[in-house]
């Protein structure tokens, strides 16, 4: 009796051995760790550092790569994703062209892309796409808000050339018609560009109430810097890649009462408490700012949070149709974002749905002006 139980304990312990374990959850992260976009990548990466080993109670592989802020590499790391890695989830990049780019292959692959930069698609073309920013026309909508507010007549646009320039020129122009605001002077530049003496001569000379830039991370100081030098005294904007404290170390005096549009995360202190992002983007504040130095907290690290966020929220709902690796389980995180109800992040409030991939709510954008160096919530 005694040998037979040995066998069959034996025979069990081989079984399940033999059998294969559950796979773990495999992330496929594409940032811009180099070249100009690497203001936000590196903070993103940072946030996502952050952290912990479990998403949904399961065990997360992350592979993290650099797209050097290039559209192709960004389309050479997402290949490798998906056909090598065989990840379950690909998140990148926080440059709008190179997530554009990456779309691609989360279609060809059908593989859920949690996009860390507004990427604007055509129609259909996001179907595996979602984005972890607010949209440029959610935050339009509080620039030009504040606008009508103080006054504002006439507008100077300065911003990239590339697809994050031109997606914020498309928002904003309709809004600013809407409310009577008028466009006088629009010039573009690249992120590679070290100076815009052409195009701030040209803006400077058009004299309007107000000036538009959009650009990102540190190299949003260069271009007001510019404008600055040219003699333009009148109101500056910035958009909400422009909202970590790179712009006033590099901008300095130069960038004092600017307003910049941005996620509620960047000042989640000053937020009265029935915002429902106020008690986790100090919570995300202070574990960023701990492990990075106080100061440090940013729009781009708390994408990277809200991302975590929203895959705790939605992995043990695909995790109930399938296993990570298969086409299946990809399929469901695909379908758990799509009818998860709303969840509140660091961000605002997301709220995904078979038609829209944008989530963020039109009222989520608040308006920050630099004051002494820091930043204080405009009423």
């Amino acid at each position: 009796m005694k040998l037979l139980t040995k066998t069959l304990l034996a025979a069990a312990a081989a079984l399940c051995a033999a059998a294969p374990a559950l796979a773990d959850i495999t992330i496929g992260v594409s940032l811009s760790l180099t070249g100009p976009g690497s203001g936000l990548g590196i903070p993103a990466n940072n946030g996502i550092k952050l952290w912990p080993a479990t998403i949904g109670g399961e065990k997360v592989k992350l592979i993290v790569l650099d797209d050097a802020t290039d559209p192709t590499k960004g389309v050479q790391n997402a290949r490798r994703l998906v056909s090598e890695d065989k990840v379950d989830v690909i998140i990148g990049s926080v440059i709008t062209p190179v997530a554009i780019a990456m779309s691609e292959v989360a279609v060809e692959s059908k593989t859920v892309q949690l996009a860390l930069s507004p990427a604007q698609l055509p129609p259909g073309k996001d179907s595996w796409t979602f984005r972890m920013p607010q949209s440029n026309g959610v935050m339009a909508n509080a620039m030009v808000a504040h606008m009508v507010k103080h006054g504002v007549k006439t507008v100077g646009f300065l911003g990239y050339t590339d697809a994050y320039g031109e997606g914020w020129l498309q928002e904003l122009t309709p809004r600013l018609e809407k409310a009577g605001i008028k466009l006088v002077a629009t010039e573009r530049f690249a992120r590679s560009d070290t100076s815009v003496t052409a195009q701030a001569l040209k803006l400077t000379a058009a004299n309007p109430d107000a000036m538009v830039v959009v650009a990102s991370g540190s190299g949003a100081a260069m271009p007001q810097l510019g404008l600055v030098d040219r003699g333009y005294k009148g109101v500056y904007y910035q958009t909400h890649a422009a909202a970590s404290k790179d712009l006033t170390r590099v901008g300095g005096k130069a960038v004092e009462g600017t307003f910049v549009t941005a996620g509620p995360v960047v000042a989640a202190e000053q937020l009265p408490d029935s915002n429902p992002s106020k008690a986790l983007g100090m919570k995300f504040n202070a574990a960023y700012e701990a492990a990075y130095g106080v100061g440090s907290r940013n729009q781009f690290g708390a994408h990277s949070y809200d991302t975590y966020l929203m895959l705790d929220k939605v992995v043990p709902i695909a995790l109930k149709k399938a296993k990570p690796g298969t086409p299946e389980f990809r399929q469901a995180l695909k379908d758990a974002l799509e009818s998860t109800p709303a969840l509140a992040v660091s961000h605002g409030v997301l709220d995904f749905t078979p038609t829209d991939h944008w989530g963020f709510r039109p009222d989520t954008g608040v308006i920050l002006k630099v004051v002494n160096g820091d930043w204080k919530v405009e009423p």
